[in-house]
């Protein structure tokens, strides 16, 4: 597996954000890695190793309050906050591979804060790589439960509220991968309502991505998807009608598709698309699911 360096990304604040970067020689690309709401730049070491090893460098931030930031855990003051951290790391892989365009890749929630990039700041993007991203999801707080973060935001901002996403079998069905989750100390289980309301003001900025310039896109999908809702996220993308669209759904997938038995072709096919993704230019297209 490819080595990563572990360096520490001063925030606009201030705040210091742990992350991985996984050189590349020669440096084909730049890839900022962004993981879901729960997880951490650890849970795709293998995909990040995988694209460093075909020559694309690999930027991965644990979010504030996520992995290895023991700060705030769970906690994002507002959407703005959460972008310009965004794009602080993003600054970060520039200085690093001295390019001014890079591949933005999220999984689960951080598919969501990759769109809203675009559609903020384009001029970066050379490419979007949503897997299963969280643009629809079919897991959510309750309405009594949002009505509470609502309430929360008036004195309380910093009050925790369950993720509702702590059955691990949501993610994978690999017994191995269920334990690990189970176990595994980095994840966090709850968010506060700061970060609720930010997640749900970043909506009406992926509601922009169609005014945005188009870039290519791959979207990657679980065909046994128990947290988001596939058909809303491939007619959200479709819509769209830019010219290079790729979706690929893996037939014995759950959410996380670098834990389950489709992984090899997932990640075989994540560097082959990387790789000449303005070579899918033959209009939007739904690849064979494996």
């Amino acid at each position: 597996m490819t080595d990563f360096e572990e360096l520490t990304i001063p925030l606009p604040d201030g705040y210091p954000a742990y992350a991985r970067f996984f050189p590349a020689i020669p440096c084909r690309g730049g890839v900022l890695y962004l993981h879901g709401i729960q997880s951490h730049c650890g849970w795709y070491e293998s995909s990040a190793a995988r694209l460093a090893g075909a020559g694309f460098a690999v930027l991965q931030p644990d979010r504030r309050g996520s992995g290895r930031n023991a700060r705030d855990r769970g906690h994002a003051d507002s959407c703005d906050q959460l972008l310009d951290d965004a794009f602080a790391a993003l600054d970060v892989l520039t200085a690093r591979t001295a390019r001014e365009s890079h591949h933005l890749l999220g999984v689960s929630w951080g598919g969501k804060l990759v769109v809203a990039m675009h559609a903020r700041r384009p001029t970066s993007t050379e490419s979007l790589i949503l897997v299963t991203p969280g643009l629809f999801p079919r897991v959510g707080v309750s309405k009594t439960e949002m009505f509470r973060i609502g309430l929360s935001m008036v004195g309380a901002p910093h009050r925790l509220y369950d993720i509702p996403l702590n059955d691990p079998t949501l993610f994978t069905g690999i017994p191995e991968r269920i334990q690990f989750l189970r176990h595994d100390p980095l994840q966090i289980h709850q968010a506060t309502a700061a970060f609720y309301l930010a997640s749900r003001r970043m909506d009406r900025v992926v509601q922009k991505l169609a005014d945005a310039p188009p870039v290519p896109v791959h979207l990657l999908l679980a065909a046994d998807e128990r947290i988001i809702d596939n058909e809303l996220t491939r007619a959200f993308v479709r819509d769209l009608q830019w010219p290079s669209v790729s979706i690929t759904t893996y037939d014995r997938s759950r959410h996380t598709l670098e834990f389950d038995p489709d992984r090899e072709h997932y990640l075989d096919d994540l560097v082959t698309w990387i790789t000449n993704p303005r070579g899918y230019d033959r209009g939007q297209s739904e690849l064979s699911g494996r």
